[in-house]
C-alpha cells in the first residue's frame, strides 16, 4: 500500500472515530431528542435494497494475515442502501443455525430482517431485507413516545425477542410467533437499579441463557457505562434461578457494546473505547458463565483486539453460530450513526480453539 493511501485510510478512520465521539457527546448533552434524532425511523414495513462491497483483508497493511488473537478472519462486507432508514445497527441475532437469516435492530426503533448470501464460506451480500418499526403494546411505533427510540440491545429465546432501550433503561419483550416484526412489545418489570443507569450509558447488551447452561432461563443485561462503587461495569441477572446484580471488571477504559453466549459456556463481551491519541479500538473478552452470580466480580481473557489499523468502525453488535463442520463463527456489525463519515460493516471470524 502506498504512503498516500495509508494516510488517506488513517484520516478516514480517524474521522469516523471523531464522528462517533462527537455524536455521542451531542446526544448526551440533549435533555430531550430533537426530531433529527429519529428522522431515520420507518413508519411501516418496507422491503429495501442493500448493496455490499467485500472487505478481503481485515488488516490492509498485511494482506496475508488472517489470524488475529483467537480469531481467524473469514471476510467482511461494507453495507450501503439507498433507503434513508438503513443504518444505526446496534443489535444483531441470527434466526437460524446456519448463520443466514438474521434479525437486527437500529438505534432509531427499527427492525431489520434478511438473509446473508454466501459463496463457500465467504459472505457476498444480503437478500430479502425488510425494515419495520418496533411497535408498542398499542401497535404504534415506539418512537412516538418521548425518548423511546434508542433501541440498543437484542436477545432471543426462541420466538421471544427482548429489546433494551438505553435512554429510558427499559426492556421490552416481543412474541415473534404473533407476526414476527409486526408483534407488539410489552414492557418488562426491572429492578430500580436498572432504571437508574446513566443517561445514554445504560442497557447496551442483552443475552438470554438457554436450557442446559448455568443460569438457564436468565436474561443477562449489561450496561455500557454504569459503574459500581469500585469503578467496574455493572450487569444484572433478570429472572432465572438467581436474580441479582454483578460486576464485570473494567480494564483499559473499555466500555461494553454487546455480548453473546457460546454453547461452550463462555460469555463473549464486545467492548470499545475512544482515545484522541489512538482513535477507536475494540476487543472481545471471554467470561465463564459459571463465574457469574449475584454479587460476583467477573473477568476473563482478551481473545481479540483491533484498532484503526484494521477494518473496524463503531462495532456494536455480535452473534455466533456453529457451522456444519463444528466451526464457531462470530459475526460483528457496526453502527454508522447515520453519518457519512462512518460505515456499516458486517465482519465474520472463526473462533480458533
Amino acid at each position: 500500500m502506498s504512503n498516500h493511501r495509508s494516510r488517506r485510510s488513517f484520516i478516514g478512520h480517524a474521522a469516523a472515530g471523531f464522528s462517533t465521539l462527537v455524536l455521542s457527546r451531542l446526544a448526551r448533552a440533549q435533555p430531550a431528542p430533537k426530531p433529527a434524532l429519529i428522522e431515520h425511523a420507518v413508519a411501516a414495513p418496507v422491503g429495501i435494497e442493500v448493496n455490499a462491497r467485500p472487505i478481503p483483508n481485515f488488516e490492509p497493511r498485511d494482506r496475508a494475515r488472517t489470524r488475529f488473537g483467537s480469531l481467524d478472519y473469514r471476510g467482511g462486507l461494507v453495507l450501503t442502501s439507498p433507503h434513508r432508514g438503513f443504518g444505526g445497527l446496534s443489535g444483531f441475532r441470527f434466526l437460524d443455525s446456519k448463520g443466514e437469516r438474521f434479525l437486527a435492530i437500529s438505534d432509531q426503533g427499527t427492525w431489520f430482517t434478511g438473509r446473508i448470501r454466501y459463496s463457500g464460506r465467504s459472505m457476498t451480500g444480503l437478500d430479502d431485507v425488510e425494515a419495520a418499526p418496533v411497535l408498542n403494546a398499542e401497535g404504534r411505533p415506539i418512537t412516538e413516545k418521548r425518548l423511546w427510540y434508542d433501541t440498543e440491545s437484542l436477545a432471543r429465546d426462541g420466538d421471544l425477542v427482548y429489546v433494551g432501550l438505553e435512554r429510558v433503561n427499559q426492556i421490552m419483550r416481543f412474541d415473534f410467533a404473533k407476526g414476527g416484526t409486526r408483534a407488539r412489545g410489552e414492557v418488562l418489570p426491572t429492578p430500580p437499579a436498572v432504571r437508574k443507569l446513566p443517561y445514554n450509558k445504560g442497557l447496551e447488551a442483552l443475552v438470554f441463557v438457554p436450557k442446559g447452561q448455568p443460569l438457564a432461563g436468565t436474561l443477562i443485561a449489561l450496561s455500557e457505562g454504569g459503574f459500581d462503587a469500585d469503578g467496574n461495569l455493572v450487569g444484572f441477572l433478570l429472572g432465572g434461578p438467581t436474580p441479582g446484580q454483578f460486576s464485570i471488571r473494567r480494564t483499559d477504559q473499555q466500555l461494553i457494546s454487546d455480548a453473546v453466549l457460546l454453547p461452550s459456556g463462555d460469555l463473549l463481551i464486545l467492548e470499545r473505547k475512544f482515545s484522541w491519541f489512538t482513535g477507536v479500538d475494540i476487543r472481545i473478552r471471554a467470561i465463564p458463565l459459571k463465574s457469574i452470580a449475584p454479587g460476583a466480580l467477573v473477568d476473563g481473557p482478551v481473545l481479540f483486539k483491533a484498532d484503526l489499523g484494521h477494518e473496524i468502525d463503531n462495532m456494536e453488535g455480535i452473534d455466533a453460530h456453529v457451522t456444519a463442520d463444528g466451526e464457531t463463527v462470530l459475526t460483528l456489525v457496526s453502527d454508522d450513526n447515520f453519518s457519512m463519515l462512518q460505515r456499516t460493516l458486517l465482519l465474520q471470524f472463526a473462533l480458533v480453539e
